[in-house]
Protein backbone atom coordinates (compact mmCIF):
# COMPACT_ATOMS: atom_id res chain seq x y z
CA UNK A 1 0.00 0.00 0.00
CA UNK A 2 1.23 3.64 -0.20
CA UNK A 3 0.30 4.96 3.31
CA UNK A 4 0.36 8.80 4.11
CA UNK A 5 0.85 9.39 8.04
CA UNK A 6 0.33 12.92 9.43
CA UNK A 7 1.28 14.83 12.46
CA UNK A 8 1.12 18.47 13.52
CA UNK A 9 4.45 17.41 15.60
CA UNK A 10 6.17 14.84 13.91
CA UNK A 11 9.98 14.91 16.31
CA UNK A 12 10.01 11.99 18.97
CA UNK A 13 11.19 14.26 21.30
CA UNK A 14 8.24 16.38 21.37
CA UNK A 15 6.17 13.79 22.77
CA UNK A 16 4.23 10.60 22.31
CA UNK A 17 2.98 11.59 19.21
CA UNK A 18 6.31 11.75 17.31
CA UNK A 19 7.30 8.26 18.97
CA UNK A 20 3.68 7.11 17.65
CA UNK A 21 4.64 7.95 14.16
CA UNK A 22 8.55 7.31 14.15
CA UNK A 23 7.84 3.59 15.27
CA UNK A 24 4.39 2.94 13.34
CA UNK A 25 6.42 4.31 9.89
CA UNK A 26 9.22 1.87 10.26
CA UNK A 27 8.06 -0.74 10.66
CA UNK A 28 5.40 -0.32 7.54
CA UNK A 29 8.38 0.48 5.67
CA UNK A 30 9.76 -2.97 7.09
CA UNK A 31 6.44 -4.69 6.16
CA UNK A 32 6.79 -3.63 2.54
CA UNK A 33 4.40 -0.61 2.59
CA UNK A 34 5.44 2.75 0.80
CA UNK A 35 4.80 5.40 3.78
CA UNK A 36 4.72 8.93 3.65
CA UNK A 37 5.29 10.98 6.76
CA UNK A 38 3.68 14.73 6.00
CA UNK A 39 4.85 16.68 9.25
CA UNK A 40 4.93 20.07 11.52
CA UNK A 41 7.84 21.37 13.12
CA UNK A 42 10.01 20.27 15.22
CA UNK A 43 10.30 17.88 12.67
CA UNK A 44 10.81 13.92 12.26
CA UNK A 45 14.30 12.90 11.56
CA UNK A 46 15.47 11.09 8.26
CA UNK A 47 14.26 7.96 8.42
CA UNK A 48 15.64 4.81 5.82
CA UNK A 49 12.67 4.16 3.44
CA UNK A 50 10.52 7.11 4.61
CA UNK A 51 9.63 9.73 2.69
CA UNK A 52 8.92 12.70 4.94
CA UNK A 53 7.44 16.21 3.45
CA UNK A 54 7.56 19.29 5.64
CA UNK A 55 4.77 22.18 6.62
CA UNK A 56 5.80 25.20 8.26
CA UNK A 57 4.26 26.55 11.31
CA UNK A 58 5.55 29.60 12.88
CA UNK A 59 4.82 28.10 16.32
CA UNK A 60 3.28 31.65 17.83
CA UNK A 61 1.64 30.16 20.47
CA UNK A 62 4.79 29.43 22.32
CA UNK A 63 6.34 32.82 21.72
CA UNK A 64 6.25 35.88 23.70
CA UNK A 65 8.16 38.04 21.35
CA UNK A 66 10.84 37.64 18.38
CA UNK A 67 7.46 37.30 16.01
CA UNK A 68 9.14 38.55 13.17
CA UNK A 69 12.00 36.40 10.99
CA UNK A 70 14.89 38.92 9.26
CA UNK A 71 14.19 36.82 6.41
CA UNK A 72 10.71 36.99 6.23
CA UNK A 73 9.36 39.91 7.46
CA UNK A 74 6.09 40.22 6.05
CA UNK A 75 4.82 36.44 6.64
CA UNK A 76 2.62 37.65 9.70
CA UNK A 77 0.44 39.15 7.15
CA UNK A 78 -0.47 36.24 5.24
CA UNK A 79 -3.82 35.34 6.03
CA UNK A 80 -3.18 31.83 8.10
CA UNK A 81 -0.21 33.40 9.67
CA UNK A 82 -2.21 36.52 10.94
CA UNK A 83 -5.48 34.16 11.93
CA UNK A 84 -2.80 32.19 13.85
CA UNK A 85 -0.86 34.97 15.61
CA UNK A 86 -3.61 36.20 16.60
CA UNK A 87 -5.76 33.16 18.36
CA UNK A 88 -2.20 32.48 19.82
CA UNK A 89 -2.51 36.20 21.00
CA UNK A 90 -6.11 35.28 22.35
CA UNK A 91 -5.39 32.38 24.22
CA UNK A 92 -5.87 29.68 21.33
CA UNK A 93 -3.85 26.80 20.32
CA UNK A 94 -4.68 27.38 16.95
CA UNK A 95 -1.30 25.13 16.07
CA UNK A 96 -3.79 21.68 14.91
CA UNK A 97 -6.36 23.74 13.02
CA UNK A 98 -3.54 25.71 11.11
CA UNK A 99 -1.21 22.36 9.96
CA UNK A 100 -4.52 20.74 8.80
CA UNK A 101 -5.12 23.90 6.61
CA UNK A 102 -1.65 23.80 5.38
CA UNK A 103 -1.53 20.10 5.05
CA UNK A 104 -4.82 20.11 2.20
CA UNK A 105 -2.69 21.90 -0.60
CA UNK A 106 0.46 19.99 0.09
CA UNK A 107 -1.34 16.37 -0.09
CA UNK A 108 -3.09 17.45 -2.80
CA UNK A 109 0.00 17.69 -4.57
CA UNK A 110 1.71 14.54 -3.13
CA UNK A 111 -1.51 12.85 -3.96
CA UNK A 112 -1.24 14.01 -7.55
CA UNK A 113 2.22 12.07 -7.77
CA UNK A 114 1.73 9.03 -5.32
CA UNK A 115 -1.92 8.33 -5.13
CA UNK A 116 -2.22 7.22 -1.90
CA UNK A 117 -4.64 4.29 -0.66
CA UNK A 118 -5.18 5.85 2.81
CA UNK A 119 -4.08 8.73 4.96
CA UNK A 120 -3.92 8.20 8.61
CA UNK A 121 -3.52 11.03 10.51
CA UNK A 122 -2.26 11.52 14.64
CA UNK A 123 -4.09 13.13 16.95
CA UNK A 124 -4.72 16.31 15.19
CA UNK A 125 -8.61 16.34 13.78
CA UNK A 126 -8.21 20.09 12.65
CA UNK A 127 -11.24 21.62 10.02
CA UNK A 128 -8.77 20.98 7.39
CA UNK A 129 -9.46 17.72 7.63
CA UNK A 130 -12.87 17.80 5.56
CA UNK A 131 -11.25 19.55 2.39
CA UNK A 132 -9.07 16.58 2.77
CA UNK A 133 -11.43 14.25 2.55
CA UNK A 134 -12.36 15.97 -0.81
CA UNK A 135 -9.56 13.93 -2.24
CA UNK A 136 -11.35 10.58 -2.31
CA UNK A 137 -9.22 8.35 -0.41
CA UNK A 138 -9.86 6.35 2.87
CA UNK A 139 -8.98 8.54 6.02
CA UNK A 140 -8.74 7.82 9.73
CA UNK A 141 -7.20 8.95 12.51
CA UNK A 142 -5.91 7.76 15.54
CA UNK A 143 -6.84 9.47 18.84
CA UNK A 144 -4.50 8.75 21.70
CA UNK A 145 -7.54 9.67 24.12
CA UNK A 146 -9.41 12.96 24.10
CA UNK A 147 -8.59 16.60 25.03
CA UNK A 148 -11.48 17.10 27.34
CA UNK A 149 -9.05 14.99 29.68
CA UNK A 150 -6.31 17.03 29.72
CA UNK A 151 -8.97 20.37 29.81
CA UNK A 152 -10.38 18.45 33.47
CA UNK A 153 -7.41 18.59 34.78
CA UNK A 154 -6.97 21.83 34.56
CA UNK A 155 -9.95 22.59 36.42
CA UNK A 156 -9.02 20.61 39.80
CA UNK A 157 -6.51 22.93 40.65
CA UNK A 158 -7.16 26.69 42.07
CA UNK A 159 -6.77 29.26 39.39
CA UNK A 160 -8.46 32.88 38.58
CA UNK A 161 -10.87 33.36 36.17
CA UNK A 162 -8.75 34.77 33.64
CA UNK A 163 -6.56 31.38 33.84
CA UNK A 164 -9.67 29.03 33.34
CA UNK A 165 -10.93 31.05 30.34
CA UNK A 166 -7.62 30.29 29.02
CA UNK A 167 -8.10 26.58 29.42
CA UNK A 168 -11.48 27.06 28.44
CA UNK A 169 -10.09 28.63 24.57
CA UNK A 170 -7.21 26.56 24.75
CA UNK A 171 -8.73 23.05 23.75
CA UNK A 172 -9.98 22.78 20.17
CA UNK A 173 -12.76 20.15 21.18
CA UNK A 174 -15.37 21.57 19.27
CA UNK A 175 -13.60 21.24 16.39
CA UNK A 176 -11.85 17.86 17.30
CA UNK A 177 -15.79 16.40 18.17
CA UNK A 178 -17.31 17.59 14.71
CA UNK A 179 -14.12 16.28 12.45
CA UNK A 180 -13.63 12.94 14.50
CA UNK A 181 -17.26 11.96 13.69
CA UNK A 182 -16.74 12.48 10.26
CA UNK A 183 -13.25 10.40 9.74
CA UNK A 184 -13.67 6.73 7.92
CA UNK A 185 -12.39 5.20 11.03
CA UNK A 186 -11.09 6.18 14.69
CA UNK A 187 -7.97 4.52 16.14
CA UNK A 188 -7.00 4.51 19.66
CA UNK A 189 -4.59 2.82 21.65
CA UNK A 190 -6.82 1.49 24.54
CA UNK A 191 -10.07 0.38 25.71
CA UNK A 192 -10.47 2.76 27.85
CA UNK A 193 -9.58 5.46 25.46
CA UNK A 194 -12.42 4.26 23.11
CA UNK A 195 -14.73 4.45 26.32
CA UNK A 196 -13.90 7.89 26.84
CA UNK A 197 -13.35 8.88 23.24
CA UNK A 198 -17.28 8.15 22.75
CA UNK A 199 -18.38 9.85 25.84
CA UNK A 200 -16.36 13.03 25.10
CA UNK A 201 -17.28 12.70 21.30
CA UNK A 202 -19.95 10.85 20.47
CA UNK A 203 -18.03 8.73 18.02
CA UNK A 204 -19.93 5.50 17.45
CA UNK A 205 -17.67 2.94 19.59
CA UNK A 206 -18.68 0.61 16.24
CA UNK A 207 -16.69 3.22 14.38
CA UNK A 208 -13.75 2.40 17.47
CA UNK A 209 -11.07 0.08 16.86
CA UNK A 210 -8.70 -0.56 19.43
CA UNK A 211 -4.47 -1.04 18.39
CA UNK A 212 -1.96 -0.93 21.22
CA UNK A 213 1.05 0.90 21.25
CA UNK A 214 4.01 -1.16 21.13
CA UNK A 215 7.54 -0.52 23.10
CA UNK A 216 11.09 -0.64 21.39
CA UNK A 217 12.76 -3.49 23.39
CA UNK A 218 15.91 -3.77 21.72
CA UNK A 219 16.49 -0.17 22.82
CA UNK A 220 15.00 -0.37 26.45
CA UNK A 221 15.79 -3.28 28.37
CA UNK A 222 17.82 -3.68 31.52
CA UNK A 223 21.61 -3.33 31.62
CA UNK A 224 22.85 -5.89 33.81
CA UNK A 225 26.23 -3.91 35.07
CA UNK A 226 24.30 -1.21 36.25
CA UNK A 227 24.57 -0.56 39.75
CA UNK A 228 21.07 0.11 41.60
CA UNK A 229 21.13 3.45 43.84
CA UNK A 230 19.64 2.67 47.07
CA UNK A 231 16.03 4.23 48.01
CA UNK A 232 15.85 5.65 44.13
CA UNK A 233 12.55 6.98 42.50
CA UNK A 234 12.47 8.52 38.81
CA UNK A 235 9.39 9.82 37.33
CA UNK A 236 9.42 10.78 33.87
CA UNK A 237 7.38 13.25 31.71
CA UNK A 238 5.57 16.62 31.31
CA UNK A 239 5.66 17.86 34.88
CA UNK A 240 3.91 20.60 33.68
CA UNK A 241 1.02 18.20 32.52
CA UNK A 242 -1.69 18.38 35.23
CA UNK A 243 -3.01 15.38 34.21
CA UNK A 244 0.64 13.80 35.20
CA UNK A 245 -0.12 13.68 38.57
CA UNK A 246 2.97 15.13 39.99
CA UNK A 247 1.91 16.98 42.50
CA UNK A 248 0.81 13.87 44.26
CA UNK A 249 3.79 11.96 43.88
CA UNK A 250 5.71 15.21 45.29
CA UNK A 251 3.44 14.86 48.45
CA UNK A 252 4.17 11.27 48.48
CA UNK A 253 8.05 11.52 48.51
CA UNK A 254 7.69 13.93 51.97
CA UNK A 255 5.47 10.94 53.52
CA UNK A 256 7.26 7.92 52.88
CA UNK A 257 8.76 5.72 56.10
CA UNK A 258 11.98 5.54 54.27
CA UNK A 259 13.96 8.68 52.82
CA UNK A 260 13.76 8.53 49.13
CA UNK A 261 15.70 10.37 46.32
CA UNK A 262 13.01 11.23 42.93
CA UNK A 263 14.80 11.90 39.51
CA UNK A 264 12.45 13.79 37.42
CA UNK A 265 12.90 13.75 33.82
CA UNK A 266 10.49 16.40 32.23
CA UNK A 267 12.44 16.79 28.92
CA UNK A 268 13.27 20.60 29.70
CA UNK A 269 9.77 21.13 30.29
CA UNK A 270 9.32 25.21 29.08
CA UNK A 271 8.12 27.66 31.93
CA UNK A 272 8.89 24.77 34.94
CA UNK A 273 7.19 27.07 37.69
CA UNK A 274 4.55 25.14 39.47
CA UNK A 275 6.67 21.87 40.70
CA UNK A 276 9.44 24.03 41.98
CA UNK A 277 6.61 25.70 44.39
CA UNK A 278 5.27 22.22 45.23
CA UNK A 279 8.66 20.81 45.84
CA UNK A 280 9.37 23.63 48.58
CA UNK A 281 6.12 23.14 49.80
CA UNK A 282 7.05 19.75 50.84
CA UNK A 283 10.12 20.14 52.28
CA UNK A 284 11.82 17.84 50.01
CA UNK A 285 14.61 19.95 47.46
CA UNK A 286 17.30 17.97 48.86
CA UNK A 287 15.34 15.02 47.79
CA UNK A 288 14.39 15.65 44.36
CA UNK A 289 16.75 16.19 41.21
CA UNK A 290 15.89 17.67 37.34
CA UNK A 291 17.78 15.67 34.62
CA UNK A 292 16.61 17.96 31.60
CA UNK A 293 16.35 16.80 28.17
CA UNK A 294 18.51 13.93 28.17
CA UNK A 295 19.59 11.52 25.39
CA UNK A 296 17.45 8.20 25.26
CA UNK A 297 20.75 6.17 26.32
CA UNK A 298 20.84 8.25 29.32
CA UNK A 299 17.48 7.24 29.96
CA UNK A 300 17.92 3.75 29.54
CA UNK A 301 20.54 4.14 32.09
CA UNK A 302 18.76 5.91 34.87
CA UNK A 303 15.96 2.90 34.54
CA UNK A 304 18.42 0.54 35.00
CA UNK A 305 20.43 2.55 38.24
CA UNK A 306 16.72 3.23 40.10
CA UNK A 307 14.86 0.94 41.68
CA UNK A 308 11.29 2.16 41.56
CA UNK A 309 9.60 4.25 38.61
CA UNK A 310 6.51 5.69 39.41
CA UNK A 311 3.11 6.64 37.08
CA UNK A 312 1.14 8.45 39.06
CA UNK A 313 -1.35 9.89 36.32
CA UNK A 314 -4.66 11.08 36.58
CA UNK A 315 -5.36 9.91 33.19
CA UNK A 316 -3.45 8.20 30.53
CA UNK A 317 -4.50 6.90 27.04
CA UNK A 318 -1.71 4.21 26.97
CA UNK A 319 1.59 5.25 28.99
CA UNK A 320 4.45 4.77 27.58
CA UNK A 321 7.09 6.17 30.63
CA UNK A 322 4.96 3.60 32.45
CA UNK A 323 5.72 0.57 29.58
CA UNK A 324 9.41 2.07 29.11
CA UNK A 325 10.27 1.40 32.64
CA UNK A 326 8.57 -1.91 32.77
CA UNK A 327 10.64 -2.95 29.30
CA UNK A 328 13.97 -1.87 31.69
CA UNK A 329 12.54 -4.58 34.59
CA UNK A 330 11.58 -1.72 36.85
CA UNK A 331 8.69 -2.42 39.33
CA UNK A 332 6.21 0.49 38.49
CA UNK A 333 4.22 1.88 40.89
CA UNK A 334 1.09 3.19 38.74
CA UNK A 335 -2.28 4.58 39.69
CA UNK A 336 -5.43 3.26 37.64
CA UNK A 337 -6.21 6.48 35.78
CA UNK A 338 -7.12 5.86 32.24
CA UNK A 339 -5.58 2.74 30.50
CA UNK A 340 -2.75 2.23 32.70
CA UNK A 341 -3.89 -0.67 34.50
CA UNK A 342 -4.26 -2.32 30.91
CA UNK A 343 -0.26 -1.30 30.40
CA UNK A 344 1.02 -2.28 33.86
CA UNK A 345 -1.15 -5.35 34.37
CA UNK A 346 -2.32 -7.16 37.72
CA UNK A 347 -1.50 -5.76 41.05
CA UNK A 348 1.41 -6.96 43.12
CA UNK A 349 2.15 -9.05 39.91
CA UNK A 350 3.38 -6.94 37.04
CA UNK A 351 3.05 -3.93 38.76
CA UNK A 352 2.00 -1.80 42.01
CA UNK A 353 -1.52 -0.15 41.68
CA UNK A 354 -2.82 2.52 43.73
CA UNK A 355 -6.05 4.61 43.47
CA UNK A 356 -5.46 8.29 41.64
CA UNK A 357 -4.84 11.47 43.44
CA UNK A 358 -3.51 9.25 46.70
CA UNK A 359 -0.70 9.85 48.28
CA UNK A 360 -0.95 7.83 50.95
CA UNK A 361 -1.12 5.04 48.58
CA UNK A 362 1.68 6.18 46.83
CA UNK A 363 4.06 6.53 49.57
CA UNK A 364 3.01 2.97 50.77
CA UNK A 365 3.86 1.62 47.69
CA UNK A 366 7.18 3.31 47.22
CA UNK A 367 8.04 1.86 51.33
CA UNK A 368 7.16 -1.61 50.90
CA UNK A 369 9.25 -2.11 47.67
CA UNK A 370 11.95 -0.30 49.01
CA UNK A 371 11.74 -2.70 51.86
CA UNK A 372 10.98 -5.83 50.22
CA UNK A 373 14.09 -6.15 47.43
CA UNK A 374 12.46 -10.01 46.23
CA UNK A 375 9.30 -8.16 45.19
CA UNK A 376 10.79 -5.60 42.86
CA UNK A 377 13.15 -7.91 41.09
CA UNK A 378 9.99 -10.47 40.95
CA UNK A 379 7.89 -7.47 39.76
CA UNK A 380 10.30 -5.72 37.61
CA UNK A 381 11.07 -9.52 35.61
CA UNK A 382 7.49 -10.08 35.05
CA UNK A 383 6.62 -6.34 34.19
CA UNK A 384 9.29 -7.26 31.11
CA UNK A 385 7.66 -10.39 30.18
CA UNK A 386 4.77 -8.55 29.77
CA UNK A 387 5.83 -5.72 27.63
CA UNK A 388 7.86 -8.43 25.67
CA UNK A 389 4.38 -10.25 24.81
CA UNK A 390 1.80 -7.40 24.30
CA UNK A 391 3.11 -4.58 23.18
CA UNK A 392 5.48 -4.61 20.10
CA UNK A 393 5.64 -1.87 17.29
CA UNK A 394 5.60 -5.35 14.88
CA UNK A 395 2.05 -6.48 16.05
CA UNK A 396 0.71 -2.74 16.19
CA UNK A 397 1.59 -2.41 12.48
CA UNK A 398 0.67 -5.88 11.52
CA UNK A 399 -2.78 -4.85 13.09
CA UNK A 400 -3.15 -1.09 11.85
CA UNK A 401 -2.73 -3.04 8.42
CA UNK A 402 -5.44 -4.92 8.68
CA UNK A 403 -7.35 -1.48 9.82
CA UNK A 404 -6.39 0.03 6.46
CA UNK A 405 -7.49 -2.79 4.40
CA UNK A 406 -10.89 -2.79 5.84
CA UNK A 407 -11.35 0.87 5.69
CA UNK A 408 -9.79 0.61 2.06
CA UNK A 409 -12.20 -2.30 1.03
CA UNK A 410 -14.95 -0.19 3.03
CA UNK A 411 -14.58 2.57 0.75
CA UNK A 412 -14.46 1.24 -2.52
CA UNK A 413 -17.77 0.00 -1.88
CA UNK A 414 -19.45 2.98 -2.05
Amino acid sequence: MKICLLSYRGNPYCGGQGIYIMYLARELVKMGHEVHVLVGPPYIQEMDGVKIHYVTNHNYFNKKNDFIKPHKPFATLQPLNMYEFVASKLGKFPEIEAFSLRAFPKLKELHAKYNFDIIHDNQCLGLGFLLIKSLGIPFISTIHHPLTIDRSTWFEYPSDFGIKMKRVLYYPLVMQKFVSNRMDKIITVSHDSAVEINKAFKVPLDKIRVVYNGMDSSIFYPIPSAKKKKNSVIFVGNVEDRKKGITYLLKAISMTKNRVNLTIVDGGAPNRNYVPHWITKFGINDQVSFTGKIPIERLIELYSETEIAVAPSLYEGFGFPAAEAMACELPVISSTGGALPEVVGDHLKTGYLVAPRDSAALAAGIDYLIENPEARTRIGKAARKRVLGMFTWETAAAQMVNEYEEAINAYRRF
